[in-house]
């Protein structure tokens, strides 16, 4: 750091004030050297100079800091003109890749044409079209090995070996299916054999398009060889998915993980659509579904870790196990509820083991839970009439939500299940059984009853998970709406409680006054519960103790009045007065109560 000019003038100031002093001592001693040496008499002494006082020049004051000026702006440079831009030329590249994939299309489709219509016409023996093809795939592969040896030979190599590896699946499919010399497992185990070969090579030459010229010429062109959809068909489909696995192990080859996922699905549903339609049950079949859902979850899970597309990852594993979700087209409803199950359960562990699987996390977590949640569904479905779901789907809401209120899938999960529960719940209890008397048969019963009060419980859960966590304005909404389930509930149990004790006469009575009863009832519990809440949280539950006064006194005059008789007219109207003058008093006296204490609300 630099010294100020003040500093430096001051500094000068004091040096000369120093030369000056010792300048006057010389000449003082210069003068008495000279008397000294002169003989003669000392000579009158000069009078002295007058000796001026060495003072110290004066520092002056500093002066006051300028103001520091902003640096003036830098002189506009005009922008340089623009460069015209040189347009690019269109690579050419292209062309040699459609024509490439173009050559393995026609030539595989003469290899389908020589092993398939040279059979059927008769032309050339067996062993010399099974040997032609053989040959074939083999110079294929081997010239493909030297093209892609060079620099320029990459995408000629990747094209040469496909066909060739895809002829050669093609010609253990034809010994297998069409001339039958070998067993189908010797024909599986060759197929996958010369699967795993060829996609070995793709993943030594890291190249992801020879994988899918051999996957996809093979789904479209294998169906010609084993005559449509079959399922030897699907198990050499199988074979080539398991084939592929080990070749996805930290590579980022999501459209190679969508052909072999569609090379098993496509097949299985058609199959499936097939056994459908024809009636038939087919345990082989549904056997190989399973497979089928095995091989997509392992490959999912090998492929998760490394993908950048983890959405497009989770989809295709829903394709991958749909099959399984459609089982029942060819399964005994046990076995295909119990298959649908264990994928439900698969689907939760994986996601719940996210400490061990970090990378199943976000939108993979999130659409394996849903889909956990739709296989858990169906599952139900399939395996209980509408007597028994409706209940267990009501049960695994009220679950559901109380276990994941603090995730987003769990709560639509549970109102799913809420939502379809009571569905198949008014089926059995229709609106019009609360107006006309009917009666239900055991189970029927039985089924109500427990669903009625279930319903209510799943309701309330559900409704409780959402709080909190959408606008105010929606979960008023959902309480409103969970009061008028609440309501139908219970008056549903009662009448059919009613029915069940007491006949379609008088039970059917007893089980309305129950029901006007119970209501009021509620609304009284809601409003000394809100008598006990902090000022603030008391409108939403005196609001509903209100709605539940309101609908219980248009139930009494609108519906009582006219279709009850005799004591239980009576007995409904007394009782309801009774419970309002009580409601009314006490809401008071607890107020005031609140007022003259100072008590402090219950705030839990």
């Amino acid at each position: 750091m630099t010294d100020s000019p003040h500093a430096v003038i001051a500094r000068l100031s004091t040096d000369f004030a120093a030369i000056s002093r010792q300048l006057a001592r010389v000449s003082s001693d210069l003068t008495q050297l000279d008397r000294l040496l002169s003989d003669g008499p000392p000579a009158p002494q000069p009078e002295p100079s007058p000796q001026y006082a060495t003072q110290p020049w004066p520092v002056p004051a500093p002066l006051p800091p300028r103001p520091v000026l902003p640096p003036p702006p830098p002189p506009r440079v005009p922008p340089p003109p623009p460069v015209p831009r040189v347009p690019r030329e269109r690579s050419e590249g292209w062309i040699g890749k459609v024509l490439a994939v173009a050559g393995v299309a026609v030539t595989l489709i003469g290899v389908v044409l020589l092993l398939v219509l040279a059979a059927q016409a008769g032309i050339l023996r067996p062993e010399i079209r099974v040997g032609a093809g053989a040959l074939l795939a083999a110079g294929l592969v081997a010239v493909g090995c030297r093209v892609n040896r060079r620099d320029d030979g990459r995408v000629g190599g990747i094209a040469l070996t496909a066909t060739g590896i895809a002829a050669a699946y093609f010609d253990v499919i034809a010994i297998t299916t069409i001339y039958e010399w070998v067993a189908a497992p010797v024909g599986l185990v060759l197929a996958a054999a010369v699967g795993g070969a060829g996609l070995t090579l793709a993943r030594r030459w890291h190249s992801e398009h020879l994988g899918l010229l051999v996957l996809v010429p093979l789904i479209a062109l294998a169906p010609l060889l084993t005559d449509g959809v079959t399922l030897l068909l699907v198990a050499f489909m199988l074979a080539l998915s398991a084939a592929t696995l080990p070749v996805q192990l930290g590579r980022d080859w999501i459209w190679l993980h969508a052909a072999r996922t569609a090379a098993v699905t496509l097949p299985l549903l058609a199959a499936l659509a097939g056994t459908a339609f024809d009636g038939e049950d087919d345990l082989l079949l549904a056997a190989a579904c399973g497979i089928a859902a095995l091989l997509a979850l392992a490959g999912a899970l090998l492929v998760v870790a490394h993908t950048a597309r983890a959405a497009a990852l989770a989809l295709l594993t829903a394709a991958g196990v749909a099959p399984v979700l459609c089982v029942s087209a060819t399964a005994d409803r046990v076995v295909a509820a119990l298959m649908i199950a264990a994928l439900s359960a698969a689907l939760l562990a994986i996601v719940l083991s996210r400490q061990w699987l970090p990378a199943v996390s976000g939108i993979v977590a999130q659409i394996w839970s849903a889909l956990s949640a739709v296989s858990a569904l169906i599952a139900v479905t399939v395996a209980f009439d509408g007597e028994v779901a409706a209940p267990l789907l009501l049960a695994m809401a009220a679950v559901v939500a109380v276990a994941g209120r603090d995730d987003d899938v769990a709560r639509c999960s549970a109102l799913g299940f809420a939502v379809i529960g009571g569905a198949l719940y008014l089926a059995y209890a229709p609106p019009t059984a609360l107006v006309r008397a009917v009666s239900l048969s055991g189970p029927d019963t039985v089924s109500v009853l427990v669903a009625s009060l279930l319903l209510i419980a799943a309701a309330v859960a559900v409704a409780r998970s959402w709080t909190g966590r959408v606008p105010d304005d929606t979960v008023r909404a959902l309480w409103v709406a969970t009061a008028a389930v609440a309501g139908y509930a219970v008056t549903a149990f009662m009448v059919t409680a009613g029915v069940l004790v007491g006949g379609t006469g008088g039970g059917f009575f007893a089980g309305h006054v129950a029901a006007t009863v119970c209501w009021m009832g509620a609304a009284a519990g809601l409003f000394g519960y809100a008598a006990r809440r902090p000022k603030a949280q008391r409108p939403l539950f005196l609001g509903a103790g209100l709605a539940l006064v309101s609908a219980a006194m248009a139930k009494l005059f609108l519906f009582d009045l006219g279709t009850l008789d005799g004591m239980f007219r009576v007995t409904v109207f007394l009782v309801v007065g009774l419970i309002l003058l009580g409601m009314g008093a006490g809401y008071a006296r607890l107020l005031a109560a609140q007022d003259q204490q100072g008590v402090t609300p219950i705030t839990q």
